[in-house]
Parts: structure tokens; sequence; C-alpha cells
């Protein structure tokens, strides 16, 4: 189990890091951290988007699963945690260190995306669109309960030993419920993770904890290159929904699982206290959705640890007096046959699977509808080509024609964006020994690279996928 206490390095050891995902890419975050015989993976994510990247999650595991010690989970979103069932699988035996809600969270996302994955399969096989004969799932529900039996709870701020050398300290990162930065002490050296970074305006999370003191860091760059919209995403949220209304149409949203529908809940809540939403349903169509919402409720009521202050005890805040929670797939088909105006929140946040799919199968040819994309679409996914204005997009093997408005709606992120990317790295105590910028497109790892030694004067690299690289600190 954890430990408090500190453990010494072994004699002469010197650490180093190796991204063997979320580099050159949002998604497949994992990070693998070596000191003298002891190791440890940084995140465990699952590759997403373009198909070059998705096959990589069928390539053996890089080094020898077995031979690890520990692996270390920032938060509950499957390109951080996703890929953890393929990996004990393929034989790692050590635990996995997580914060309290991203351990409940990922009880309910990866059996979930372990019973789409073989859906998927089973889909695919029953069409014939496959390339593959038989079309395999990359894992089962089961293998996700079976990896789930690995993870060690931890709480925030209290350091926790990994391996011979190794300490660890979770701290809010402000991104999603549990999610954590990462401080490691290797030996005599220091190495800070922001995981994924939230942003200081999250509607009832903490900010992220700042840098302090810290040999080295290491960023995420999802939004390296852009600025999102201020508050006036609400409004814009709120003007789509009534001009959809108006027409009789449909407001699809393809959203996160984990935090983006409770971020929507919250705002339409506050609208619709404030008068400011028309009468019409509001779907939450995704079981894995529901469920987390729950564990949100519960977090809100009970005052977790990165809550913030004035909601905590008051799961309310994202109630709806019109909402209905969809949990059977014969509820979601239903939502085919009813008229009128409605607002639906569904999953997938990139529109690359589950029952958002086939809402917008049947709903983007008809201009009454509208799709709202309140997160990052990358490459290669549905959302991604909505939002470049494709005329086509396919689904289940046919060519679906795009007549629904299409919306982006960057301001719900939770990502920090650049600026904020910025502001973060400013909290350290002094300047690092240097910045390594991960997890982000490369033109959004480039920019972000370039402003910190541009404004900051700092040394900044953007690491290749396999890159070895030194944490040695010469004092």
């Amino acid at each position: 189990m954890t430990s408090s206490t500190t453990s010494q390095a072994p004699t002469g050891a010197s650490a180093s890091l190796t991204s063997l995902g979320g580099a050159g890419t949002v998604t497949g975050s994992k990070h693998l951290i070596e000191m003298g015989n002891s190791s440890l993976l940084l995140d465990c994510g699952l590759f997403q988007g373009l198909k070059e990247l998705r096959v990589r999650n069928w390539e053996p595991f890089p080094v020898d699963a077995a031979s690890m010690d520990a692996v270390v989970i920032t938060h509950a979103h499957l390109d951080h945690c996703g890929y953890l069932p393929r990996l004990v699988s393929e034989g790692f035996q050590g635990p996995v260190y997580v914060t309290y809600d991203t351990g409940k969270l990922m009880s309910v996302v990866l059996p979930d995306s372990g019973r789409l994955l073989e859906e998927e399969a089973g889909y695919a096989n029953k069409r014939g669109y496959s390339r593959h004969h038989p079309a395999l799932a990359l894992y089962t529900e089961e293998d996700a309960w079976t990896a789930l039996d690995r993870l060690h709870p931890v709480a925030f701020d209290a350091a926790f030993n990994v391996a011979p050398g190794i300490d660890v300290t979770f701290q809010p990162a402000g991104h999603i419920l549990g999610s954590a930065t990462a401080r490691l002490q290797l030996g005599d050296v220091s190495l800070v993770f922001s995981g994924d970074l939230g942003r200081q305006h999250h509607p009832f999370l903490r900010p992220p904890v700042g840098i302090g003191d810290a040999d080295w860091v290491m960023v995420e760059s999802t939004y390296g290159d852009r600025h999102h919209q201020g508050p006036t995403a609400v409004d814009e949220l709120a003007a789509i929904i009534h001009r959809t209304a108006e027409r009789r149409g449909v407001v699809v949203i393809p959203a996160f699982a984990v935090d983006r529908t409770e971020v929507l809940l919250f705002h339409l809540h506050q609208l619709a206290s404030a008068g400011r939403l028309p009468k019409i349903p509001i779907y939450v169509d995704s079981p894995m959705a529901l469920a987390g919402l729950a564990i949100y409720r519960a977090a809100l009521g009970d005052a977790s640890a990165d809550v913030r202050a004035e909601f905590r005890g008051h799961p309310e805040i994202l109630d709806l007096h019109d909402l209905e929670e969809v949990f059977d797939t014969e509820g979601s088909k239903a939502l085919g046959h009813r008229p009128g105006a409605a607002i639906i929140i569904a999953g997938a946040g990139m529109a690359s699977g589950g029952r958002v799919v086939h809402h917008l199968k049947r709903l983007l040819p008809d201009p009454r509808n509208a799709v709202a994309l309140v997160g990052f679409q990358a490459a290669g996914t549905r959302g991604r080509q909505l939002l470049e204005g494709a005329a086509t997009v396919k689904i289940h093997g046919q060519y679906v024609r795009v007549r629904a408005e299409i919306c982006d709606l960057t301001g719900f992120s939770v990502h920090a964006d650049a600026d904020e990317l910025v502001d973060w790295l400013c909290t350290a105590d002094h300047e690092p020994r240097g910045v390594f910028v991960v997890h982000g497109e490369p033109a959004a790892s480039v920019a972000l690279t370039d402003r910190i030694e541009r404004q900051l004067d700092w040394t900044a690299v953007s690491p290749r996928m396999g890159e070895r690289l030194s944490l040695a600190v010469t004092r």
C-alpha cells in the first residue's frame, strides 16, 4: 500500500524521462520514468483520433510491462487511463496510484470503455464494415474490472513512495473531479507534471495548485496555441438553444461523460434559474455520464477536497427541472421518435463513438437541428470534421450529409489555454532546468515551446515519441 515516508535513492542512480505517448499528439499520454532499477509509468492513456494513432494501441508495449514498479494516473479521462486494461493484460502486475475520486470515476469509465469496444467490434462484424475479420475489441469489460483491482487510492498533498528512490505527491489540477498534478521526487531531483491542467475559473472545482520548487516541469499543451472564449460561451449556448427551439429542432451536444456533462448541467441550471432557457426537455443519454454525475453529486455533497468552498454541500447545482436521464438502449432509441425541440447531451465528446453517433446520423441532415461542440476535437475524429466544415461525415459505413448548424463553443473547455498555461508555469519558485511540453498536436506544442523560450527565457523542448531525456541536475 502507500507510505508517507521518503525512500532512499539508489547510490549513483540518475533519472530519465521517455514519452511513450502524448508526444506530438493530444492522446495516449504515457511517460516512463526510470531511476536506477526502478521505473513507473506516469499516465496510461489510450490513443484516439487518427487511424495511425489508434493502431498504436494494438502494438506491443515498448517496454516489458511486468518490469515496471507502478503506474501513476493523473485523472480519469481515457487518454490518460484508458490503456490500463491492455497494459495489465500485457503483464503489468504492480499498483496503480490514483486520487480517491479518480479511482471512483475510473470504475465507471474503464468498464464502459471495454463494453463499448466489445459492442463496436460486434456491430462491425454484424454490418461487415471492418477490414479485420473478425473485428476484435482492444480489451473487454472483464479486462477493465481486472485492471481496477490494481488501484491504490491516495489523498491529495500526501507524499507516497512508489518505488525505491521515487516518491509522488498529488495536488489538485482543477481539470476534472479528482484530477491531479503530480510532484515526483527522484532522489535529489524533482519533476512536476501538470497532467491535464484546469482553468482558474472552473465552475465548481478549485483552480490548479502552483508549481513551487521544481528542477523540471512537464506541461500539457492541448491549447498551447489558442485562447478560449470568455463568459460569452454561456450566452452563445443560450442563443443556440433558443434559435434551434424556435425552428423546433434538436440541439445535440457531444460531451465527455466525465466533467463536461457536469459543467454543461451547471450552466444550464444557472440559465434556467435566470429564466433564460426555453421550456424544452433536456436529455442526458449516456449511462457512463449518469454514473459519473452521481459521483460528482456525492463529491459536492461530501465536500471533496478539490471542490470550491462555496459549492461544498450543494449537489443541487447540477439539477434541472426538465432533465430526463436516459439509461437503457431502448430509451435512447425512443428519442428518435419524439417530436419537437429538445436538448440531447450524449457521449462521446469527439463524436468518435457511443450513443451520440446514432443521434448525429439521424439529426445531421436536417437544417433545423444544431450540434454544439463544447470540447477539444482531436484530429481524425468526427467532431473535428464537423468543426472544420465537412459537408458529409462517415457513420457506420455510410456517408451522412451535414445540414445542421455546427457551433464551436471552446469557452466550455476545462483545459487551460495558452495564457493560462504560461501563468501556471510562472508559479514556479525559480527557473527550472527545463520544461517538457507534451500532450498537444504539433502546432500547439511548438507554439507553447516557442512562447516559453521567448517570453520566459527558459529552456523548453517538445519531446519526440520514444526519446529518452536525462533528468540529471548538476548542482
